[in-house]
């Protein structure tokens, strides 16, 4: 009998109760196309089927054998779990695609990764650490408050509060009729200017609501202008440059998440698979110090009788004396020496007349010695 996904007879339906076949949305999570929640969007907006049929709804499973295509491309069997961490610039979503045009992660990540999903999100605004994987049962697992994944952030902003304040945060809150849990927060630095204090301020939850720590420090009369997500319960940003990419080792894996992913999905070796063909963005501090750096460094001289930049070539050799160049009008020493004066020779009178006498000096001394 050859299985029929689509067919109503529930039978048919259970037929994965007893290890024949998994759920779909399930499939999908772990061939890294999305987290089961999006999976069930993308079957109600008819992306989804299965041996050419159009799922309508998520209550399918699948079968071996079954081929599975999302928006008519073939999906392929799950991989190993695999993790990257990436640090992420401000001005861009964390999606695949936007209706409205805007630039987004996927876009801009570097050729030869496969196909991976964050592990939650970081609005247009915020920058820093967002992981990404090709394991949708992972994703789901780290994103959900239950699992308890302190996330920290570092926060700017701008207005006046006391520590006192920020530490009933702790307490949880509520904003606008959303119930936010405990929030640590703690001032770093405060800059006085003329229209208040600048505040750093690191903050580290366990929710990861949507805009959480934007709209809990808006509450307290806070404005922030700039916030930067350090690290994702054990991963952390670290010296990662803006823009770049780095692959979680498969042992770290297995020692940090492996009671989050299936079994069957862990992943084997030591090192990771991915290397980036180019080099990794630096920060914009790292591309200061390297320009700072050539400055500093010594310029490379020419040798004797090279050509420098910009510079007339030598026709002489090393060891010669460089001839002086002449002045234009100037004649060449040889005309000068064969030119006459023009003072008049003295006669033979005039000479005899102005020569002194030969014999003793006037008065009869003797000369000095």
């Amino acid at each position: 009998m050859v299985h029929d996904p689509l067919a109503s007879d529930e039978a048919d339906r259970g037929q994965g109760a007893h290890g024949e076949g998994e759920r779909i949305a399930k499939v999908l999570a772990r061939a890294g196309v999305a987290s089961r929640r999006e999976v069930e969007r993308l079957i109600e907006a008819g992306r989804v089927a299965i041996n050419g049929r159009t799922l309508a709804t998520p209550a399918v499973k699948v079968a071996p054998g079954d081929i599975v295509t999302l928006d008519g491309e073939v999906v392929g069997e799950a991989e190993p779990t695999r993790l990257f961490r990436y640090h992420k610039p401000v001005g861009l979503l964390t999606s695949h695609s936007d209706p409205q045009g805007r630039p987004t992660v996927f876009q801009h990540l570097p050729p030869g990764l496969p196909r991976l999903i964050s592990i939650g999100r970081l609005d247009f605004n915020t920058e820093g650490l967002l992981l990404l994987t090709n394991d949708g049962e992972l994703a789901r697992a780290l994103e959900l408050p239950t699992t308890g994944l302190a996330r920290r952030y570092r926060a700017r902003a701008r207005g006046r509060i006391t520590q006192e304040r920020l530490d009933k945060l702790k307490d949880g809150c509520t904003v606008e009729g959303v119930r936010y849990g405990p929030i640590e927060a703690k001032i770093d630095k405060a800059k006085e200017g003329p229209q208040g204090a600048n505040l750093w301020i690191t903050v580290t939850l366990s929710e990861g609501k949507n805009r959480e720590v934007r709209r809990v420090l808006e509450s307290v009369g806070l404005k922030v202008n700039r916030l930067i997500r350090l690290s994702y319960g054990p991963f952390a940003l670290g010296t990662l440059g803006i823009g770049g990419v780095e692959e979680v080792g498969p042992r770290v894996i297995r020692e940090q998440l492996a009671e989050f992913i299936d079994p069957a999905n862990l992943p084997k070796g030591e090192r990771a698979q991915w290397k980036p063909a180019v080099p990794a963005p630096v920060s914009r501090a790292g591309v200061e110090a390297e320009a700072r750096a050539d400055r500093r460094a010594p310029q490379p001289r020419s040798a004797p009788g090279e050509a420098g930049e910009g510079r007339e070539k030598k026709t002489y050799k090393p060891g010669w004396a460089k001839p002086k160049p002449r002045r234009s009008g100037s004649p060449p020493a040889a005309a000068r020496r064969a030119k006459p004066s023009k003072r008049a020779p003295a006669s033979s009178a005039t000479r005899a007349s102005d020569a002194r006498p030969k014999g003793p000096r006037p008065g009869g001394g003797p000369k000095r010695g």
